[in-house]
């Protein structure tokens, strides 16, 4: 399956791209409508693109009245992406929605900067899954002090997937005046120079949970697909590669499926997992 990275597609300007897509992913949405940052929020690196968009979107009651009734119509399954600032915020969102024909709620969750980053995955977890019997994914940051171990705390909050991996702090200068390009400073980098992490992420977190996982980080052709799938990924998404080629979900599509021929599987999905040897681990589940 090929999605979206949340963010780097609008498709109701593109709604061909998304509807070349398995799934689409939205921008995260919040309760309240929130401007952003100041500009400028995106500026091109050696190694890819720094962005720092601040959760600009229309919040949830203007998403559910105006936005959601046109994705719905483009006839391509929906994963909302949700998130807040504490588990409250998760909770109302992720229960706003519950009624609500989409196929998945991703939690962008990124907490790299508090003490004990899978505590508050724990938390924030387990209040969606109090209030949504909706299919739940956790969105996590590259940059937890141990990704196997906030992967596990989403396990057992309830996650029923994970989705790895989020940006990863960067930043770029001009090269005349050397100041941040970026208007906020630093952005979150995404790209080719992810792909690295977030290969060795999802091959943590596989280890650690066994739940399934959507692959993130500087795809751009059929072999890089491929090999976050070998990694423990059942699914990957398109980033950055969307901003300079729309092309590239079938692209990538008709790529991934020569290069999986070519390496003697059946199927793309017949790499899963390749990287790990032997039988999946038994996946992790919520105490009761």
């Amino acid at each position: 399956m090929i999605l979206n990275a949340s963010g780097c597609l609008d498709a109701l300007t593109a709604p061909e791209v998304a509807q070349s897509l398995d799934a689409f992913v939205t921008k995260t949405v919040t309760p309240l409508p929130r401007e952003g940052n100041q500009p400028v929020r995106i500026a091109e690196t050696d190694l890819g693109m720094v962005n720092s968009i601040g959760l600009a979107n229309p919040g949830i009651d203007r998403f559910l009245a105006d936005t959601l009734p046109q994705l719905l119509d483009l006839g391509v399954s929906v994963w909302v992406s949700v998130g807040g600032f504490g588990a409250r915020d998760y909770a109302e969102l992720c229960a706003r929605l519950d009624d609500q024909p989409v196929a998945a709620l991703e939690l962008n969750v990124s907490c790299p900067n508090v003490s004990s980053p899978e505590e508050e995955v724990e938390e924030i977890v387990a209040a969606a899954r109090g209030v949504t019997t909706k299919t739940l994914y956790a969105k996590l940051s590259p940059a937890v002090p141990d990704v196997g171990a906030a992967a596990a705390a989403a396990a057992r909050a309830g996650a029923d997937g994970l989705t790895l991996v989020n940006t990863i702090r960067g930043l770029a200068l001009d090269e005349r005046t050397l100041g941040p390009k970026l208007g906020p400073g630093v952005g979150g980098l995404s790209g080719p120079a992810l792909r690295p992490i977030a290969l060795a992420a999802v091959f943590t977190a596989y280890g650690a949970t066994g739940l399934p996982i959507v692959g993130v980080g500087g795809v751009e052709t059929g072999a890089h697909g491929l090999e976050l799938i070998a990694a423990g990924a059942s699914a990957f998404a398109l980033g950055t590669v969307l901003f300079a080629d729309p092309e590239a979900p079938l692209r990538v599509r008709e790529e991934l499926e020569r290069v999986a021929s070519a390496r003697g599987f059946a199927t793309p999905l017949a790499a899963y997992a390749a990287a790990h040897g032997g039988p999946p681990p038994t996946p992790l589940r919520r105490v009761a």
